[in-house]
C-alpha cells in the first residue's frame, strides 16, 4: 500500500464536531479574528475526502494571509471511525475543539437537516428508531462517549478543549474566550452575534427552487446582500413544517444514549443531568 503523503499545510486546531452542535457559530466567531484564517468550507479531508490527497488540503488555505493562524472545522471528524487516527499521524499536537449538544436534540436537528434538503422523506421514527436504518449517523452520531474515547486515545487530554451548545448558547462571551485562550490568540473585541447558524426555524425556498439554484450557489453568493435580492428571497420564502419529535420517541431516544452518556460524564467529569430532564422549551434548531 502506498504510503500517504502528508500536506504542507499546519494548520494550529481543528473543530472536530459534533454535527449539529453549534459548529458554525464557532466557525464564524473564529473566522472574524484578525489574526486567523478558516476555510469558508468543511475540508472533510481526513473523513470523506481523504482520497483527494494532500494537495486538496493545501489548496483551501491558500487564501491565508501570511502569518494567519490556521485552522479548520469539519463537525464529522468526531465520529468517523479513521479521521482521529489521520489526524494524529499528520499533527499529533494540533489544538482540537468539540462541542457537545443533547444527542436527543441533535439528532432531531440531523434529521430535519435532510429532511429540509430533501435527502429523506418520512417521520422521524422511520429513521430515529434504531440506527440499523439508510442514515445511521442521526443516532450513531450523538454517542460521543463513544467517539471521544478514540481521540482521548490518540491526544494529550490537555490538547482537546471540549465544550456545549448550551454554553454558546447560554455564555457565548465566555465560551468564545476559552476557545481563544486554547488555540493561542487574544480573544477579539469585537461584539460577538449569538445568532444561531443553519437554524431549522429560518425561512427556506421551496425544495424545487433551492435544487434548481444550487449549482449556481458560487454565481449567487455576491447578490445575497443587494436589496433587490433579499426582497425576492423574502417573498419565496417560508418556514418548513417539520414532522414532530413525538414524546414517546424522545423517551425512547433518551434511553437510547442513557449509558452512553454516563460514560461521557465520567469521562469528563461533568454533570450533564440537565440534558435529562424535561425543559420547559426545547431547542427548535
Amino acid at each position: 500500500m502506498k504510503e500517504q503523503t502528508l500536506p504542507t499545510v499546519r494548520p494550529a486546531f481543528i473543530v472536530i464536531g459534533a454535527v449539529k452542535a453549534a459548529t458554525t457559530w464557532i466557525q464564524k466567531q473564529l473566522q472574524g479574528h484578525p489574526a486567523i484564517f478558516l476555510p469558508d468550507v468543511e475540508p472533510h479531508y481526513f473523513s470523506s475526502e481523504y482520497e483527494r490527497g494532500p494537495a486538496y488540503y493545501d489548496d483551501l488555505f491558500r487564501p491565508a494571509q501570511p502569518g494567519a493562524i490556521l485552522g479548520e472545522k469539519s463537525a464529522d471528524y468526531l465520529a468517523h471511525p479513521f479521521a482521529a487516527a489521520r489526524i494524529a499521524q499528520t499533527y499529533p499536537d494540533i489544538k482540537l475543539l468539540v462541542q457537545f449538544r443533547n444527542p436527543v436534540d441533535r439528532a432531531y436537528s440531523d434529521y430535519k437537516m435532510l429532511y429540509r434538503r430533501g435527502t429523506i422523506r418520512g417521520a422521524p421514527e422511520k429513521f430515529l428508531t434504531t440506527p440499523d436504518c439508510e442514515q445511521p449517523r442521526f443516532l450513531r452520531d450523538g454517542l460521543y462517549a463513544e467517539h471521544l474515547a478514540r481521540w482521548f486515545d490518540l491526544f494529550p487530554r490537555e490538547n482537546i478543549l471540549p465544550f456545549l451548545y448550551d454554553d454558546v448558547r447560554d455564555r457565548p462571551e465566555e465560551t468564545f474566550r476559552k476557545v481563544c485562550q486554547h488555540i493561542g490568540v487574544e480573544p477579539r473585541a469585537t461584539v460577538i452575534a449569538t445568532r444561531r447558524e443553519n437554524d431549522s426555524s429560518e425561512r427556506f425556498l421551496p425544495l424545487p427552487v433551492r435544487k434548481v439554484l444550487s449549482p449556481l450557489k458560487s454565481a449567487v453568493a455576491p447578490l445575497r446582500s443587494q436589496r433587490w435580492f433579499q426582497a425576492t428571497r423574502g417573498m419565496m420564502a417560508r418556514q418548513i413544517a417539520y414532522p414532530p419529535l413525538s414524546p414517546a420517541l424522545r423517551t425512547h431516544l433518551e434511553q437510547f444514549y442513557q449509558d452512553d452518556l454516563a460514560k461521557l460524564e465520567t469521562m469528563l467529569g461533568w454533570d450533564l443531568s440537565h440534558w435529562r430532564k424535561p425543559l420547559v422549551k426545547r431547542a427548535t434548531a
